[in-house]
């Protein structure tokens, strides 16, 4: 069967935005409408006629509304085969009628739980009526039209019209995905707070992952790869994901997740002085906080402006339009700031391709969370790696002890080398990042290049010798051996920032003592891969 002539349909909704129209259409055409508790009223209170659930199985609402709709009235309507003859005698012998068109969508579970609700009133948000009708609905959507989400509304009344009254199968069939869709991400909600909030586990036995389509992409990290965005269904923070473009081109794949780590790292110094951070490749190639965002940002470009170029900037505070200004003067693909003034946006206008993102807030570095990376055949999971350290955690394993100034600094490049990818080294002085060696297959030649990036900017700049002279360094993981320590005192770093742990950590604090260096061991590693 093709088309189907929608001639009895049955509301029942939490979400009533909509309902009145939809109702009004419907019974312009003649469909009978059969309606539960609030949805009925809301219809009738708009002038319209219609049957309450109760006269079509005749047996009251019952249990404050818990049984309703769990009825063989109902389901019969919905999951009888109408070309079968057992089923249309079933039909006629117990008098059930068929049901067209259901137009349902589910209590407000998501809501309850964001709003602090007590356990009990948890519970009471899971619908279970609704889902029943929902999946009979879309498993017989060769003869029955199932419709969940309100933004589906003008679909289903363009359908109408463009047929005289019917639902074709095409439409019937793409509504029932979208359907078992909205069931399976409901379903999924639920089981989330039952082991996440209610049971306390870390990671249930069954995980379900689940999301809503944001936006399909251009490409994925290659143009030959597909991409999408897709948008957590639950309670969730604020992010990338969710920022709101003020201008500049459709944003990437790459993007978002280049604009993720810088936001990532900027977040870090939320409620600090002005912070600047600029990433390439996922990886941060420049880190500054100064006096003003503007002298942050001359600080981490000047680490390193030729990855600089065509990076992703990301700033812990109101973006200023001098700042933007100064940003305007190498090409840069996107700007994430939690706001900008009318100076900066001014500014970014004259670059009509520039991403700029504002995210209102900045993430909370240290929540909780799990993080999920596919492998083949299977799933990584692991909690975020939301592990802080301060003063207080630190051990002194050198016959020195830092200096305030270099205790600032340790602190400092141990930040920023947390969202550097292993094995990651990161000079930094003064609050500003000197030299950032990622993603080498060792540690001593992260140390190196991390020395040369700060080299070649002193003589491109013109200072009298590499801000590495003087500086912290801080590495991911602890060294293995002493090599790659020497090559951060050979470039002039006077203390270092590691967690320690390896069998030769005094092999490797005989070298610091001997090169004259302060070290203090964290206890934690931020390897990031």
């Amino acid at each position: 069967m093709t088309e189907v002539t929608i001639r009895r349909a049955l509301l029942s909704v939490s979400d009533k935005a909509g309902l009145v129209e939809l109702g009004q259409a419907l019974a312009a055409r003649g469909v009978e409408l059969v309606s539960t508790g609030g949805t009925a009223k809301a219809l009738r209170d708009a002038g319209l006629v219609v049957k309450d659930i109760s006269e079509l199985t005749g047996f009251p609402e019952m249990m404050d509304g818990r049984v309703k709709t769990l009825h063989p009235k109902v389901h019969g309507g919905l999951l009888a085969v109408r070309d079968n003859p057992e089923h249309a005698a079933a039909m006629a012998e117990h008098q059930i009628g068929a049901i067209d068109l259901v137009v349902v969508n589910l209590y407000p579970f998501e809501a309850t739980v964001a709003k602090g609700a007590d356990r009990d009133e948890i519970i009471e948000n899971i619908d279970i009526g609704g889902p029943s009708m929902v999946r009979s609905a879309a498993k017989n959507h060769a003869y029955v039209t199932i419709v969940t989400d309100p933004a589906d509304y003008p679909g289903l009344l363009a359908e109408l019209e463009e047929t005289g009254g019917a639902t074709r199968y095409d439409f019937r069939r793409l509504m029932a995905a979208r359907a078992y869709a909205a069931t399976a991400s409901y379903d999924a909600m639920i089981s989330q707070w039952f082991a996440f909030a209610d049971q306390g586990e870390t990671f249930p036995e069954t995980l379900a992952v689940m999301g809503r389509r944001a936006a399909e992409l251009r490409y994925g990290e290659n143009p030959h790869q597909r991409a999408a965005l897709y948008l957590p269904k639950g309670p969730h923070g604020r992010g990338i994901a969710q920022a709101r473009q003020i201008q500049g081109k459709e944003l990437s794949y790459n993007n978002y997740n280049d604009a993720d780590a810088a936001l990532e790292l900027a977040a870090e110094f939320r409620g600090q002085d002005p912070a600047v951070v600029i990433v390439k490749h996922a990886n941060p190639c420049g880190v500054a906080q100064g006096a003003s965002l503007l002298d942050a940002w001359q600080g981490a470009l000047q680490c390193d402006d030729v990855s600089a170029f065509g990076g992703i900037v990301a700033v812990n505070t109101t973006l200023d339009g001098p700042t933007a200004e100064a940003i305007c003067q190498i090409f840069t693909e996107v700007v994430v700031a939690p706001d900008a003034d009318e100076a900066a946006i001014a500014a970014f206008a004259k670059k009509k391709n520039l991403r700029l993102l504002l995210t209102g807030d900045l993430p909370d570095p240290r929540r909780g969370g799990l993080m999920v990376k596919p492998i083949t055949g299977g799933l990584l999971v692991q909690s975020r790696d939301n592990g802080a350290i301060g003063r207080d955690d630190l051990k002194v394993v050198t016959q020195r002890a830092p200096t305030e100034q270099e205790l600032k600094d340790c602190l400092f490049a141990w930040t920023v080398a947390r969202h550097v990818k292993s094995n990651a080294i990161v000079y930094a002085k003064d609050g500003i990042t000197a030299g950032i060696g990622a993603g080498q297959m060792n540690r001593r030649d992260s140390s190196r290049i991390a020395a040369m990036k700060a080299a070649e900017a002193a003589e491109k700049f013109g200072w009298a010798q590499s801000r590495a002279v003087g500086s912290a360094v801080a590495s991911d993981a602890f060294f293995p051996f002493a090599d790659g320590l020497l090559a951060a005192a050979e470039a002039g770093a006077t203390a270092v920032i590691q967690p320690g742990g390896s069998i030769r950590d005094e092999e490797v604090i005989a070298a610091a003592d001997a090169a004259g260096l302060a070290m203090v061991f964290t206890g934690i590693r931020h390897f990031r891969h």
